[in-house]
Formats: C-alpha cells, structure tokens, sequence
C-alpha cells in the first residue's frame, strides 16, 4: 500500500521488473539467474546457492528467499520455465507465469485481479490484454500516462504503471 500525506492511499504491487538490463543476472555467481531470449528473467533454483547477492543487487526488493517449503503440489516436476517447487534455502519471486502464457495462458496475477487493472503483453507486437480487453501497447503508454518505476537506475524494467485516476484525497 502507497501512503502519501498529498494523496489518498492506493495499491502498489512490485513483481519481478523482469528488466532489459537486470542487476540481478550479473551477480549471480552461478548463474542460477538468466534472462530468456524473450525478455523474461528466471531463476534455475538447481542452481542457485541462496547467496542473496541477487536479492541485494534487485534495486526493487522483488526478490524473496524461501526459508521454509512451499506449499505445493508434492508431485510437481521442477524446471525453471514452471516455477514449480522451488527449494529451501533458494531465492524465489515473480516469474510472470511462464509454463502459462507460453501455452497461451494469461498469467495468474493477470486472471486473478477481480477490477482488471491488470495488463500482459509484448511491446514489440503493440498489443497488451487483461483477460477482456485487447489494447495496443503504445496507445495505452501514451495516453494513460505509463511510467517505469525507477527507470532512471538503467535497469530498463519491462512493467508499466498507469497512474490512478480518479482518487479525490479525503
């Protein structure tokens, strides 16, 4: 939650920026964290070692450890492009769902949301979706205003905020 004294209180989720320049990749010393040919910014938890180094270079505290065992299907195959089981003592965070929307699946965060603020795409083909509606990209960057949280950090982050409209503070 977003609290301001000039504005009234509103949500603001921070997934996995899957950036076009990710700090995160360059620290892994195992190379347990690797960005896709399309973008997406995965972690290989056979791999990884649970050096935090990644979760200290994340300039968006996207990242989390896992302390203890998911709770998840017990008869899940691991691979990286599921995101199923992740390990003990492995770091985890958004994955945008890949097993999902590389069957043409819309990403759990995206089906979830019950108001439908919520938008996947791919910039290069200018078409973005929530579930409903089918947008171009471009159009809605330009006129709802999008933003790119702290872009000025040169990771180039590859998720767009629309600010909120419409909220008159108390």
């Amino acid at each position: 939650l977003f609290r301001s004294e000039d504005t009234s209180p509103y949500w603001f989720p921070k997934p996995c920026f899957h950036c076009d320049a990710p700090a995160c990749v360059n620290v892994c010393p195992v190379g347990a964290t690797f960005k896709r040919e399309d973008g997406v910014v995965l972690i290989d938890n056979e791999r990884c070692i649970g050096c935090k180094f990644c979760m200290a270079a994340c300039p968006y505290s996207s990242r989390v450890f896992n302390w203890k065992k998911p709770g998840l299907k017990p008869d899940a195959n691991y691979s990286p492009e599921s995101s199923v089981p992740q390990k003990i003592g492995t770091v985890g965070k958004c994955d945008f769902c890949p097993d999902s929307f590389s069957s043409g699946v819309l990403p759990d965060c995206v089906t979830a949301c019950p108001n439908g603020v919520y938008y996947f795409g791919d910039k290069n083909e200018d078409v973005v979706t929530n579930g409903v509606e089918a947008l171009r990209f471009s159009d809605l960057v330009k006129n709802k205003s999008a933003y790119r949280y702290m872009e000025e950090l040169g990771t180039r982050p590859s998720v767009y905020y629309l600010p909120p409209v419409d909220r008159a503070f108390p």
